[in-house]
């Protein structure tokens, strides 16, 4: 449910809705797998849609989203912070950002912040990129 509620998030982006072939082809799915999430997705108040027609995050839905696109824009950064590559990070973040605490996510979010902001040069930082303890080896 949360990689469709972030798809539509994204597609409505542009014109406040989305539609469900679009959804289908960002998703991979067919589009009667879509519908009826969908209506799942209706029942608990996260979407608004019209059989076939346009389909709309409310503001439960869209704060739902948001939530999610957070967490992996979060993920993926640390990711590559710690030297994994823009692909594999963007991979290991959509796997990672469902079934994540909420407590890992924020030591993670601490973790990323402290190395993605650290001054050039710091050893710590290029040691983990490295997977080398370059102190101990005298650099």
């Amino acid at each position: 449910m949360e990689d469709y509620l972030e798809a539509i998030y994204v597609l409505s982006r542009e014109k406040g809705y989305a539609r469900v072939m679009e959804i289908a082809r960002a998703l991979g799915v067919k589009p009667p797998s879509v519908t009826q999430m969908v209506r799942k997705m209706s029942e608990k108040g996260l979407v608004t849609f019209k059989r076939y027609g346009r389909i709309m995050l409310t503001e439960v839905g869209e704060s739902v989203a948001r939530r999610i696109i957070g967490r992996h824009r979060l993920l993926k950064a640390f990711l590559t912070a710690l030297g994994v590559s823009n692909s594999v990070a963007e991979e290991d973040a959509c796997a990672m950002e469902h079934v994540l605490h909420d407590e890992t996510v924020r030591v993670f979010r601490r973790l990323a912040e402290f190395l993605l902001n650290a001054p050039d040069g710091l050893k710590c930082l290029e040691c983990l990129k490295r997977g080398q303890y370059l102190c101990l080896a005298g650099r």
